[in-house]
């Protein structure tokens, strides 16, 4: 409750830190009752939070210790060498993301558990003190809504298990924040920085958040100001603020967007809006689906937003701009253009309405709109009631709603509507925000629950650091022999990117900037993949660990074996460039640069004392030697892929190929002949580079003398890459150099496209806002232009003062 002697920067900091405990407590006791990591048995780790997330936040962890292969610019443990400030800028330039360093490195996944706590409840305190912002209203009551919002379905159920996005719940509040100072004319340079860390630390939901403020501000104009003069003096400095703080963003976007037109291309698809009463189903407590719109907000809010077009305490206009905006944003969910504009114009590849958290955040400014002028009256209260029991009884002929569901939500509103009509009574104050608060609590517990099923139930999942991981890591670093060769995680992965998660220097990668170039290349050569090419498997074979210098490999026994292989610098003789066909294994001796593998002797059959290895992309299901144990191949296509598969010594027509279910179209079996592998790769190492120096984006090698020909670096050719100073060339999807008689070292050095022309833009920004803190300071401070909206009534909310002005 507010009191005179309490400023309203500190009520409003009482109403965020208010948001942020029962938040971090709702989340917490969801997890707990799912019984999941780190409350219980259950794995958290589902989908691409235990294959993508956890493993580059490991990586963030080496490189905060000294740790990593590599630094800002170049991952040298992924993918056989990769860039990795568009990772950087997707996965890991949250604030929040270097409190992993924390943490010991064995409790990863802890350390991203507390920072995706730590973000829920971040963005509830943002919302809190925006709500405060924008009109004053009792502390408690935006703190509720910030939780509220903090809460929603969407930050519960699908954020939790992408961290990443969590940035974007923070970024909505923060940018209609700066929206605010925009309208007011204060905190110009604030507002700059403010857009510039939001859309640095994840721009994907940033984009979303943005769009989501300026209709938030667009009807905040409207209703604050009057005349053509103000509100277009608002607009542009609202404009003007998003423009600088993008461009101090530039360094890390412009290659971020670059290198995503490089990656491979994974799954398009067309959206397909769901049925209105699975829309209608998710405004309930404990619902669960990962293709539909989680909109829960809390009973509570809900009854707000729905009493709001009925309160008469409030302006008709305010009423009905906020009403309407709400509603039309729900509308933009199901239409298709809208859709599209949400998610930058490309349906994703998982969820598609990603961009829900707007509408949630919408819903929570519009219920503080009602609030604000104070507790809605009976007759507002009992038709919003009747709107939400009508889209409750909507969604029955959905499939998504539970007996806990509407259990939690009839319960809830009953609950809800007695709390808000006690505010009006001065007595029961406290009780009735007692009362909303465990109501809230309750339901996003039961929700982010509710989610941990579902999600354990239909996804992926992926075991939290164990034993396991720990074998596997100290094996890695023993074996370890880095630049003079690599170690590879080998298979079967624990996550997608093992060699992160685990160490080594191997060839499996996953992001949403895999390179084309890189899958390719990969896929060419026989490698497997899942998420339609996007995570790509290392290949266990020993042509390709000679190729990619990989002296160490980790086998699923936990033992590792070694070879001799050639430097990460080699020399290939002059000669005509030659290309990639259908077969792997021809693919392979063109890398190689020789003859290694022959012909079955007979169907299914290769000669006694060679190596067997299959290789059936679209075959998922088992194969065996006759004589030999089975081996699991992956190949539900599209998605995944299976990968060559080692098959073991044959022994002759004993060890026969056998399928375990129907034998694919598409299927080749060849025999590697170590006698003629071992000369091939005692040649390269020959002429290969007599010594390798890496630096974290560089590498130096000095060559034989009189070395002609090409030298090929085993990195793939992605973009970015200068040798010698000239742009690299490729061969065979790998950097190359023509030598034309060249002595004296090859030096090639990586640096992302974009990042030289994103910092030229960060720096013009960082000038102009030294100008304008100049020029303000010559002439001094300005006076906001316009107060915020005042207090209701003092008879709106019972013993409620006004404090002196609004907070900012």
């Amino acid at each position: 409750m507010s009191t005179p002697h309490r400023s309203p920067r500190r009520l409003s900091l009482l109403g965020s830190a208010a948001a942020a405990l029962l938040t971090a407590v709702a989340v917490g006791a969801g997890d707990a009752v799912a019984r999941v990591f780190p409350y219980g048995p259950r794995h958290r780790s589902v989908n691409d939070l235990g294959n993508q997330f956890v493993p580059f936040h490991a990586h963030l962890w080496d490189l905060l210790h000294g740790r990593a292969r590599g630094g800002l610019l170049v991952n040298w443990q992924s993918g056989y060498g990769t860039s990795f400030l568009p990772d950087l800028g997707t996965y890991l330039t949250s604030p929040f993301a270097p409190l992993v360093g924390l943490f010991p490195r064995d409790g990863i996944d802890l350390a991203v558990y507390v920072v995706t706590v730590l973000k829920t409840a971040a963005a509830a305190a943002a919302m809190a003190w925006l709500l405060r912002t924008q009109a004053r209203g009792p502390w408690w009551a935006a703190g509720l809504l910030g939780a509220s919002y903090g809460l929603c379905g969407w930050s519960v159920v699908e954020a939790s298990y992408n961290p990443m996005w969590l940035d974007g719940l923070i970024a909505f509040p923060l940018l209609c924040l700066t929206g605010e100072w925009a309208l007011r004319g204060r905190r110009p340079v604030l507002g700059v920085l403010v857009v510039a860390v939001c859309w640095t630390a994840n721009f994907y939901t940033a984009y979303m958040a943005t769009l989501g403020a300026v209709l938030v501000l667009a009807v905040r104009v409207v209703l604050t100001r009057e005349g053509a003069g103000p509100r277009l003096r608002a607009v542009g400095r609202a404009a003007a603020t998003a423009a600088l703080g993008l461009a101090l963003a530039a360094p890390v976007l412009v290659p971020l967007f670059l290198s995503s037109g490089q990656a491979y291309p994974g799954w398009s698809r067309e959206f397909r809006p769901v049925p209105w009463a699975d829309v209608f189903a998710r405004l309930l407590p404990a619902t669960y689906s990962f293709s539909s719109p989680a909109v829960f907000v809390g009973t509570g809010t809900l009854l707000l937003v729905a009493a709001l077009p009925f309160h008469r305490g409030v302006p008709a206009r305010a009423r009905w701009w906020w009403a309407g905006l709400t509603a039309a944003v729900a509308l933009s969910l199901q239409w298709a253009p809208a859709h599209l504009a949400w998610h930058l114009f490309a349906t994703p590849n998982g969820s598609p309405y990603r961009q829900t958290f707007v509408l949630a955040g919408i819903a929570v400014i519009a219920a503080w709109t009602g609030l604000a002028a104070g507790p809605p009256p009976p007759r507002a209260l009992a038709a919003g009631a009747g709107l939400l029991a009508a889209a409750a009884l909507s969604a029955r002929g959905s499939t998504l709603t539970t007996a806990w569901g509407y259990g939690l939500f009839c319960g809830g509103l009953a609950v809800a509507a007695l709390a808000w009509w006690a505010l009006r009574r001065p007595r029961l104050l406290l009780p009735a925000a007692g009362l909303l608060a465990g109501v809230l609590l309750a339901q996003a517990a039961a929700t982010g629950a509710q989610g941990h099923r579902g999600k354990l139930g239909g996804l992926d999942d992926y075991p939290s650091w164990g034993a396991a991981h720990t074998a596997r890591a100290e094996a890695l670093e023993a074996a370890g022999g880095w630049p003079a060769y690599r170690t590879d995680a080998g298979r079967p992965a624990l996550s997608g990117n093992d060699p992160m998660l685990l160490g080594g220097e191997g060839g499996a990668y996953y992001s949403s900037h895999t390179p084309k170039v890189f899958t390719d290349t990969m896929a060419a050569l026989g490698a497997g993949w899942t998420s339609r090419g996007r995570n790509v498997q290392s290949i266990d074979s020993p042509v390709t660990d000679a190729v990619f210098a990989v002296g160490a490999r980790l086998r699923p026994d936990g033992t590792v074996g070694r070879a001799e292989v050639p430097p990460l610098v080699t020399v290939r003789p002059p000669g005509p460039a030659p290309v990639y066909g259908d077969s792997p294994f021809a693919n392979q001796e063109a890398l190689l640069g020789a003859r290694v593998y022959e012909d079955p002797v007979a169907p299914g059959v290769c000669r006694a004392g060679t190596e067997a290895f299959l290789w059936a992309p679209e075959y998922n299901a088992t194969a065996r030697r006759a004589d030999g144990p089975p081996f699991r191949l992956n190949g539900a296509a599209p998605r995944n892929r299976a990968a060559v598969q080692p098959l073991g010594v044959s022994r002759g027509p004993s060890s026969v190929l056998v399928f375990d279910a129907a034998p694919p179209a598409r299927w080749t079996l060849s025999c590697l002949d170590r006698a003629r592998l071992t000369p091939a790769v005692a040649a390269l190492r020959a002429s290969g580079a007599v010594s390798v120096r890496v630096g974290s984006a560089d590498v130096r090698a000095v060559l034989p003398p009189g070395s002609t020909g090409t030298a090929v670096l085993s990195v793939p050719a992605v973009a970015g890459w200068t040798c010698n100073g000239r742009p690299a060339a490729a061969h065979l999807g790998l950097v190359a150099v023509p030598l034309d008689g060249r002595t004296g070292p090859v030096t090639c050095s990586f640096r992302p496209p974009g990042l030289i022309p994103g910092a030229a833009a960060a720096a013009a920004a960082a000038l102009t806002l030294v100008a304008l803190v100049r020029r303000s300071r010559r002439r001094g401070k300005a006076p906001a232009t316009r107060p915020g909206e005042p207090w209701p009534p003092h008879s709106s909310w019972p013993a409620s003062p006004a404090p002196s002005s609004s907070p900012s």
